[in-house]
């Protein structure tokens, strides 16, 4: 029960979050514009977060969106952690922990 709950929870947190980004708030923007990424760069950010959270729904592609959506993470921990910026990783652990979670289903 518990693995089904992460696996909903992080595709609906992959597919705010991409929808977020996809967005691109001013806040949104500015922080991608500090932390030295091009203009489009929110934009590919939230499209591959939408991607991870559909390639998680569906069983037979779990596995791809769970790595997908791993890979994100990382690369957005080694971008908080170069820029000092520590009060994002509280929700980025929340996204390890779902897919770490999610990770024993798939």
């Amino acid at each position: 029960m518990v693995q089904v709950l992460s696996i909903w929870l992080l595709v609906a947190a992959f597919f705010g979050a991409g929808i977020f980004n996809a967005l691109g708030t001013s806040a949104t923007q500015d922080n991608f514009a500090r932390w030295g990424y091009p203009n489009w760069w929110g934009r590919l950010t939230g499209g591959l977060e939408i991607m991870s959270a559909v390639l998680i729904a569906l069983p037979a592609s779990r596995g791809l969106g769970l790595a997908l959506g791993a890979v994100i993470i990382v690369a957005a921990v080694f971008t908080v952690l170069r820029h000092r910026e520590f009060g994002h990783l509280v929700p980025l652990s929340i996204f390890i922990a779902l897919i770490a979670l999610a990770e024993t289903l798939a």
